[in-house]
């Protein structure tokens, strides 16, 4: 039977995160994957560090946080991960949303952010490509990005150097706590292991996790689709999102045609150190189904032409899927559970966790040390917030 301080359940960016903080901080930690590493919803979305697409407030704040962590580790880390930050757009289509804009850049810069609006010729010295009716948009300066897949294996590679332990293709098949001694027994495929402490970053498979000690955890598995086109000339330098992509996000109404509306679809656009480009996206409630929909794919074609229409010939190299770990307050929970104490969740991202696991490994390391305080304050993504607003509808 192996030992641990701590287990850390989930081999994708998130648990690497985690590793990577607590081994630098001295703790003795183990990471469980059942598969490979990267090998699930990190390796099937972009990779972009985003404030633009945040809440004013907290929300924006945290990501501000992660996008210094991230350019932090660009310097730390051993292993290069495409890192660049030239900040990201969005634009808009209609008059309603450039007003929208404005008040969602009065918002951010009143939090601290560097927001600013951007008029319809910003919008054509950014690309030649971009439809000639576009009223304009907004752009965050700190936005950044990475290949999320280089960044999960950079971290991991980091946390090993710092004595954390990597298992892989090791299923955890159950866990009991003891609670005379207060530790956890790990049951898995390959053996049992100990620890005072576990925590659950296993994304869309986390309320699974969660059940094996009695504990339920509100994460749905929320489907994205991605297109990866070749592109013969530059595009664009940076990534651009149409103004819609935050109504989608939010599960607001637009005006857009039953299949977009259906199909979650809205422009996301990020350009590849490889020159090549990814087009999304689009948000499915479909359970844990991830084959391509070509359906989905196409409606997703043809809303990137609508603002991208010179891209109509790009060759298409191929299409995939993530399932996104979502949650009804969009964000995540980095939670001690303290009916189980010694339990943590740090899970439900949904399409931010690249954004987001930076700042999460720093603090459920700071939670793993039992500090007193913690790089940003955990109360809004308590696990039991979501009884707290079940008890409060009652109680109206």
């Amino acid at each position: 039977m192996a030992r641990a301080e701590a287990v850390v359940i989930g081999g994708g960016i998130v648990g690497g995160a985690i590793a990577y903080y607590a081994a630098k901080a001295g703790l003795d930690v183990t990471v469980l994957e059942r598969g490979e590493l990267a090998s699930g919803t990190s390796s099937r979305c972009d990779g972009n560090i985003l404030a633009i697409d945040k809440d004013p407030g907290f929300d924006s704040q945290m990501s501000l946080k992660s996008q210094e962590l991230v350019h932090e580790l660009s310097a730390e880390l051993e292993h290069p991960f495409e890192y660049r930050a030239p900040g990201s757009i969005l634009v808009c289509e209609s008059e309603e949303e450039m007003a929208a804009a404005e008040e969602w850049v009065r918002r951010q810069r009143e939090a601290g952010l560097p927001f600013r609006m951007l008029d319809r010729s910003d919008i054509r010295q950014e690309s030649a490509f971009f439809a000639d009716d576009l009223l304009g948009g907004l752009e965050c300066a700190t936005d950044s990005t990475v290949n999320p897949y280089l960044l999960t294996y950079a971290l991991f590679a980091g946390a090993k150097r710092h004595g954390a332990k990597v298992v892989t293709r090791t299923e955890v098949t159950a866990i009991k706590r003891d609670e005379v001694s207060g530790q956890f027994l790990i049951r898995t495929t390959r053996g049992e292991w100990t620890a005072k402490q576990v925590v659950n970053a296993a994304g869309v498979w986390a309320p699974l996790v969660g059940r094996m000690l009695g504990v339920d955890i509100p994460i749905v598995p929320r489907k994205g689709h991605l297109i990866v086109a070749s592109r013969q000339v530059p595009v664009g330098e940076r990534k651009v999102m149409e103004f819609g992509y935050l109504i989608s996000k939010f599960g607001g109404q637009r005006k857009v045609d039953a299949k977009t509306e259906q199909y979650g679809v809205a422009l996301v656009f990020e350009p590849t150190q490889s020159q090549n480009f990814l087009i999304g996206s689009s948000r499915q409630f479909v359970g844990f189904d991830s084959k391509v929909d070509l359906s989905v794919v196409r409606c997703m074609a043809r809303r990137a032409i609508r603002f991208y229409p010179k891209i109509a010939d790009f060759l298409l190299i191929r299409t995939y899927c993530g399932l996104r770990p979502w949650t009804a307050d969009h964000l995540p929970i980095i939670s001690r559970v303290e009916e189980v104490p010694g339990f943590i969740i740090a899970a439900g991202h949904e399409g931010d966790g690249i954004s987001l696991a930076a700042v999460t490994g720093k603090v459920v390391s700071e939670l793993l040390s039992e500090q007193s305080t913690t790089t940003i304050p955990l109360a809004p993504l308590r696990h039991d917030r979501f009884e707290q607003a079940k008890e409060k509808e009652v109680h109206r």
